[in-house]
């Protein structure tokens, strides 16, 4: 198993989004002690650009920092734990999974967000809540995956804040919001899963360190049993996003819970 620390910020907008570069180092390293692994850490420049047809900062995006994840991931031989920085680091990761495991390959979305906008309907420019819509190869044609996700392989879990196009994506049934994440991909056809975890799924009571902390979330041990109720399915892939926080030992069930899942796969 490969860990991948990806210390992208430019997707996220807002006070806290510098901070998921300490973030991810911090976080990345407790994964690599509670893992027993080596931490491959990804360069990714921390410039700004300028927004873009309603996506900011899309020429850093785009440009050399993609392409050094993409390089990452050439040969990885085994399963990847990426380790973010902001939501929009999954593009790189969930993409390669699809392309080489096929239209079967089904995505497990733990966020409080369905991050299903468009830069058209974004209220903020922010790509990291457009990640999972381009994955879907909807949206920009510079982020839209080719293979996309097929639509309705996604399970969105602990989803609790919407914007209208999101829930009219939902209703479209692009993604489907669930409590049995693995029964709704089977049904769905999925026959190996991506496991995404932006940890403001977690409630803020239990753990604040996130870059857009949700009211209402789950509590670490509800968040440990839902990733280990993915035994049962094929995980050949994982990422880990949105921390902002440097005080992590409460977390060490959770990477230890996604560790064992993808191991297993």
């Amino acid at each position: 198993m490969l860990i991948n620390a990806v210390p992208q910020w430019q997707g996220a907008v807002g006070p806290r989004a510098r901070g998921l570069i300490e973030g991810c180092l911090a976080l990345s390293e407790l994964a690599g002690h509670v893992l027993g692994l080596p931490v491959h850490h990804i360069h990714q420049e921390p410039a700004t650009s300028e927004v873009s047809a309603g996506v900011a900062n899309r020429a850093v995006l785009t440009g050399a920092n993609r392409a050094a994840q993409l390089a990452a991931l050439e040969a990885p031989g085994g399963p990847v734990l990426t380790i973010g920085g902001d939501c929009g680091v999954e593009l790189v990761p969930i993409g390669v999974a699809r392309y080489r495991h096929g239209a079967g390959l089904g995505v497990a979305w733990f966020d409080a967000h369905p991050d299903l906008n468009t830069a058209e309907s974004s209220p903020s420019g922010a790509f990291h809540g457009m990640v999972l819509r381009s994955l879907l190869g909807e949206g920009d044609e510079e982020f839209a995956a080719s293979p996309a996700i097929e639509p309705g392989r996604v399970a969105l879990f602990g989803t609790r804040v919407f914007d209208a196009a999101e829930e009219q994506a939902v209703r479209r049934g692009l993604a489907v919001p669930t409590e049995d994440v693995a029964g709704a991909l089977r049904r769905a056809g999925a026959e190996s899963v991506y496991l995404h975890v932006d940890l403001d799924v977690l409630d803020p009571g239990e753990f604040g360190g996130v870059n857009y902390p949700e009211p209402g979330g789950l509590k670490i041990f509800e968040l440990v049993e839902a990733i280990a109720g993915l035994s049962e399915v094929d995980v050949i892939g994982a990422g880990i996003t949105e921390c902002v926080g440097t005080e992590l030992e409460a977390l060490e069930p959770v990477l230890t819970a996604v560790g064992r899942v993808l191991m297993r796969g």
